[in-house]
């Protein structure tokens, strides 16, 4: 987890932050969600409800994975590693992801509740390229920074559980792409760079998270 949300989790659990509501205790929803984020996937999410005793603001911290298409596998071997061709590809792709949200209430009178969430993003992606009678198997990876804009609602099923469906889209910043012993950088700065490819080569060939689709449903239970 990046150190800034570890710090904050911490500081916010253990109750000795400015965001800890000083009239009543915290409470703690879990939720654990199905659905698609870029590829079929889950995620497990912790809230945090009752920070201030004025401002129905709730934060939650998540963490979730997905597998995903990685990318071409033809060629990542030409950019990452050579020009051969022998041996059949293989491939496989996931993604491991932070999450930190803020919950802003839209609509909080009816049965059915709804929340506007946004906040920082951090994935680890890993694409898997095996060529197999070729001798070559290698990771592509890259660590990436985004931010998450997205809506849920959520209905009561019974006295400590509740239904939740979410929509929403995270948008990633580029990143070094790093493979074999290779390397490209989105400032144009490039390790053992093969040939004449440079990142937009690399970029246009790895389907790292860029612009991401979440369609998620969940049951939540209150942890109090």
């Amino acid at each position: 987890m990046p150190r800034i949300l570890r710090l904050v989790l911490i500081v916010t659990v253990l109750g000795g932050g400015p965001l800890v509501n000083t009239t009543g205790a915290v409470e703690y929803d879990g939720v654990l969600r199905f659905g698609y984020r870029g590829g079929v996937g889950a995620a497990g999410d912790l809230t945090l409800v009752g920070l201030t005793p004025d401002l129905p603001l709730e934060i939650r911290f998540g963490l979730g994975y997905a597998g995903l298409d990685p990318g071409d596998p033809e060629e990542a071997r030409k950019i990452f590693i050579n020009n051969a061709t022998n041996g059949t590809a293989e491939k496989a792709g996931r993604v491991w992801d932070y999450t930190f949200d803020f919950l802003v209430p839209l609509a909080r009178t009816s049965p059915l509740q709804l929340w506007l969430a946004t906040g920082p993003r951090h994935a680890r992606f890993t694409g898997n390229f095996k060529y197999v009678g070729g001798n070559e198997d290698f990771d592509v990876t890259c660590n990436q920074w985004g931010w998450g804009l997205g809506l849920e609602s959520r209905a009561r099923m019974g006295s400590r559980t509740r239904l939740l469906l979410s929509a929403g889209v995270d948008t990633f910043f580029g990143a070094t792409l790093t493979g074999h012993d290779t390397s490209y950088g989105p400032d144009g700065e490039s390790v053992n760079q093969r040939e004449e490819y440079e990142y937009d080569d690399a970029d246009e060939a790895i389907n790292q998270p860029k612009l991401r689709l979440r369609l998620m449903a969940g049951v939540g239970i209150d942890l109090n």
